[in-house]
């Protein structure tokens, strides 16, 4: 064997082992985060949530996206998750509804590279920064170390910017409008979450080029409408629309705007999705210019933004509408929107009655597939209609439909709402019509719910000392802000609590996270006005003035 075999073959083997070690690694995680003994059995081997949404939220909502097919841990490597077929639906749901819209305004779809050079990433140092510590790299292909490590992406704008400089030569080539669906990796150090907090995730990232100031600001705000559109509309949760504060801006970005959600089991906002203007800085670093159309012969660099959603939205649609028997999916994102469960039928049912009652069962659900309705029928052998009901109504089913021949008697189905547990009949007739206006109603509820619980949870606060006690109420507060970033960073401060009972359990002690600035609302509140320049910051350690209500709170 020459020597460059045998150190192909030694290297296989080194690769090999490291391998094997990294995957007895995941297993151990995965191990530690499989659920606890109940009843002497593991509660991933029981059917049905076994942990109180109210009493261990964290818990609850680990087991559900699990239960009820989501998720699945990746136990090669710790960190990771596969998305299940529902979870794919939800978001495919999402991807069908969001680029409609975006190629009505013009956004072409493209797909770069997953890599990027060191050398992309030190022209636009302020950007990476915040990104630095999360950064995978690859140093090796195969045996042999790369002469320049290579970053798997986080986000593109250094991967794309370059052929924006190259494709970009006249004002006629703009707008500019590219957008992509893909992965982006960020090796996150803190414990990850499914959906809330990866190491890889799932998104979309736009981004566009325009020749004025007026013309970036235009889509910002529209590309913005279209994220609040993917709460409210197919997810049926409320957000806020606003701006980020400085402090929170995306690094590198000229402003950021922002839509803010609301988790009412533990009172925290989240970040649901952001659409940047970023200014001239990035056109600057990667020299991408056009002739000035008002002054030949000058050059401007063009303006720029870039906006991102991410399967984020799933998890907070779970942590929302989701309870003690699991999942609740509103109808419009739903994979199977209603649930046929045939019932009455036994071992002393007749072939004949059996076959008569399967044909019944399936012209129904040919009607609601002709009427546009996801649905599908249980026939699983060895399951009663009970243990079908509670499968359904963990997986989130919005609305289910029971058939047996009684009900076939007097030519009705009865249905179960999975939103509010309401129960009815529908004349069998009658199911093409009244079905889709019954998935229509759960959806409009399911977001006047939501909406109502942010609503009420979103209080002003015009005194200090009324901050804390609003937070711990689980609420997320309004309060005059000057805008200045230290006074933002003391804030934070002056809420956060020392964790001086280690030995009391977490869900039992209040908590100790302080408040950060979620958005300043576009819609600011009325009745107590602010005047710029005359209103206190309600921070009391702060002698300047506020300048706007800025929503602030615990959040994710």
């Amino acid at each position: 064997m020459d020597g460059a075999a045998e150190q192909s073959k030694s290297a296989l083997k080194k690769a090999e082992k490291q391998a094997k070690l990294a995957a007895e690694k995941a297993a151990k995680a995965a191990k530690k985060a499989s659920f606890p003994v109940v009843g002497g059995k593991k509660t991933d081997d029981i059917i049905g949530i076994t942990v109180s949404k109210e009493e261990n939220f964290s818990a609850w909502y680990q087991e559900v996206v699990l239960k009820a097919d989501m998720v699945e841990y990746y136990q090669e490597i710790s960190g990771f998750f596969v998305l299940r077929p529902l979870a794919m639906h939800i978001w495919s749901e999402i991807r069908k509804w969001f680029t409609g819209h975006i190629e009505e305004m013009g956004v072409d779809e493209v797909s770069f590279p997953l890599f990027l050079s060191s050398k992309s990433l030190e022209k636009e140092k302020d950007h990476v920064e915040g990104f630095a510590p999360e950064l995978a790299w690859v140093t090796k292909a195969g045996d042999k170390d790369l002469e320049v490590p290579v970053a798997i992406r986080p986000t593109s704008e250094a991967v794309m910017y370059p052929y924006y400089s190259k494709w970009i030569r006249s004002h006629r080539d703009l707008p500019l409008r590219l957008n992509q669906w893909n992965s982006v990796v960020r090796w996150e150090a803190k414990q990850t979450t499914p959906f809330l907090r990866t190491r890889e995730f799932l998104w979309q990232e736009g981004h566009t080029a325009h020749l004025t100031e007026d013309l970036a600001g235009k889509e910002v705000l529209e590309i913005l409408e279209l994220y609040a559109g993917v709460y409210e509309q197919l997810l049926a949760l409320p957000v806020v629309r606003g701006r980020k504060t400085e402090n929170e801006k995306f690094a590198g970005g000229y402003y950021t705007t922002t839509v803010e959600g609301y988790i009412p089991t533990n009172g925290r906002g989240i970040q649901g999705g952001t659409s940047h203007c970023l200014g001239q800085n990035f056109s600057k670093i990667f020299d991408i210019t056009v002739e000035d159309p008002s002054n030949k012969g000058s050059h401007i660099h063009v303006w720029q933004n870039s906006w991102g959603l991410s399967t984020r939205v799933i998890g907070v649609m779970v942590m929302v509408h989701g309870d003690n028997k699991g999942l609740v999916l509103p109808p419009r994102v739903a994979k199977v929107q209603t649930i046929l469960v045939p019932v009455g039928i036994n071992k002393s049912t007749t072939p004949e009655d059996r076959k008569k009652h399967e044909d019944q069962v399936a012209e129904i659900r040919a009607t609601l597939k002709k009427a546009g309705v996801r649905a599908e029928a249980d026939w699983r052998e060895g399951y009663t209609p009970a243990w079908k009901f509670n499968d359904w109504e963990l997986k989130g089913v919005p609305l289910r439909l029971e058939f047996g021949p009684k009900d076939a008697a007097k030519e009705v189905v009865s249905y179960a709402r999975r939103d509010t547990g309401e129960k009815g009949t529908i004349p069998i007739a009658d199911v093409g019509t009244k079905v889709p206006e019954l998935l229509e109603n759960v959806q409009k509820d399911m977001y006047n719910k939501a909406e109502a619980s942010f609503r009420e949870h979103r209080l002003k606060v015009n005194k200090w000392e009324d901050v804390l006690p609003a937070l711990d109420d689980k609420n997320v507060v309004l309060i005059p802000f000057c805008l200045d970033g230290k006074c933002e960073d003391r804030m934070k401060e002056l809420t956060t609590r020392v964790d001086d009972q280690p030995d009391v359990p977490e869900n039992q002690k209040p908590p100790s996270m302080g408040m950060k600035s979620l958005c300043i609302p576009f819609d600011q509140p009325t009745g107590d006005e602010l005047v710029a320049g005359e209103t206190a910051c309600l921070n009391p350690e702060c002698k300047g003035k506020a300048q706007k209500w800025v929503m602030f709170g615990r959040s994710y």
